[in-house]
């Protein structure tokens, strides 16, 4: 069976309120606050949750320790229509709360990106690519060759 699409990820954070607040601001998205213990935020194609890093870790097993060990090896990304979208949305993280891990700055594939982690030490990166185009909804699609 083929997965077809991602539809939610889910953030694990330490204090949701806070957590809640950042995401409102980077994303500029109001939040779904309207289950209990849980934040939403719907964007186009896939959903962001947060939910307490603790209460995460027991969701999957007893035996996942909630401590945060470094980098993880995971990175998210949020693809931009233009090249000078990067430089205000990493500003815009950091005027959040964010801390700016790599300035915008031309990648070795022809892009133009840089990286912020969250409150939590989720990494973020921001990137625009002359091979990426976006749909009326905003999602993500591969540029058509001629």
């Amino acid at each position: 069976m083929r997965i077809p699409r991602m539809t939610v990820v889910t953030l694990g954070v330490a204090d949701l309120s806070r957590a809640t607040k950042f995401y409102e601001a980077v994303l500029d998205t109001p939040p779904d606050t309207s289950n209990d213990g849980v934040t939403f935020f719907q964007l186009p194609g896939v959903w962001l949750s947060l939910f307490p890093r603790e209460h995460l870790a027991k969701d999957i097993s007893p035996d996942v320790n909630p401590a945060l060990g470094g980098f993880s090896g995971v990175t998210l990304a949020h693809n931009v229509r233009g090249k000078e979208d990067v430089a205000a949305i990493l500003a815009r993280a950091k005027s959040a709360g964010a801390r700016i891990e790599k300035e915008a700055q031309d990648t070795f594939w022809g892009g133009y990106g840089g990286y912020f982690s969250d409150p939590d030490g989720h990494y973020w990166e921001v990137v625009w690519g002359p091979m990426f185009e976006f749909t009326a909804a905003g999602e993500l699609k591969p540029a058509i060759k001629a």
